[in-house]
């Protein structure tokens, strides 16, 4: 049969892509722009990564700033990784931080300030498949409640019966009595430090279990009017190393 010479419909919601050139050639173009623009441009790492959480992060410095968060070959390349290719003096130093989860923080504001700022954020999430379970979480025997033990009985409200079948297929050995969905024993979902299946953070994100930590670690920084890079150490137990 001959396809229809009839005009197809094109969504305006349906919105193409920039090639991928393209949108290199544009974050490159916006580092070195911000670069020229800012004193001080700050590498950080992101553990759990979540889009919305980062979006908070960026427009916090929104006023007085620009986050990137792209491919690390090409804010490297934007940086320089040498000194004959630095887009100015001692940005180089900057580009053996530039792999894994990073982005660059390009702004205005004191670095004390900035470091603060990182230290104290942090936001909890649900975790995701293949994650290390934080700690351990059993579901105690009898009734299953709403919450899996995590509240007092008298805070709490059984489990619905109508999520007994899903619950059971997400490996919990429930059943129904007398309407309610029970235990015959404890049942341990996670324990501490074993990677979780994607059952097990469905079950745990039902129960409003949260076990994930979305934190930004700012690595390093480069500031203008020492054309320096000064390493940010990790803490160990809330102190820094010396």
């Amino acid at each position: 049969m001959p396809k229809s010479k009839r005009a197809r419909v094109v969504h305006t919601s349906v919105v193409q892509k920039k090639p991928s050139k393209e949108r290199s050639a544009s974050l490159f173009s916006a580092i070195q722009e911000a670069a020229d623009a800012y004193q001080h441009i700050f590498v950080f790492s992101v553990e759990n990564m979540r889009n919305n959480y980062l979006k908070d992060v960026r427009q916090h410095f929104s006023e007085d700033g620009r986050l990137f968060f792209g491919k690390t070959k090409v804010m490297a390349k934007a940086l320089g990784t040498a000194p004959e290719d630095e887009h100015a003096p001692g940005l180089a130093k900057l580009s053996k931080h530039l792999s894994g989860s990073v982005g660059l923080l390009c702004t205005n504001r004191d670095p004390k300030e900035v470091l603060e700022y990182f230290r104290d954020y942090v936001e909890v999430d649900f975790a995701r498949a293949g994650m290390p379970a934080s700690r351990t979480f059993t579901v105690p025997a009898g009734v299953v409640y709403s919450r899996g033990g995590e509240i007092p009985v008298e805070d709490d409200v059984p489990l619905p019966h109508s999520l007994e079948v899903t619950v059971r297929k997400w490996g919990m050995p429930t059943k129904l009595e007398k309407g309610k969905v029970t235990l015959d024993a404890d049942h341990t979902i996670a324990e501490e430090g074993q990677e979780m299946s994607s059952h097990q953070t469905a079950l745990l994100k039902l129960f409003g279990v949260t076990m994930a930590e979305f934190r930004v670690k700012v690595l390093a920084y480069w500031s203008a009017s020492s054309q320096e890079v000064t390493d940010v150490e990790p803490e160990v137990d809330g102190m820094e190393e010396g």
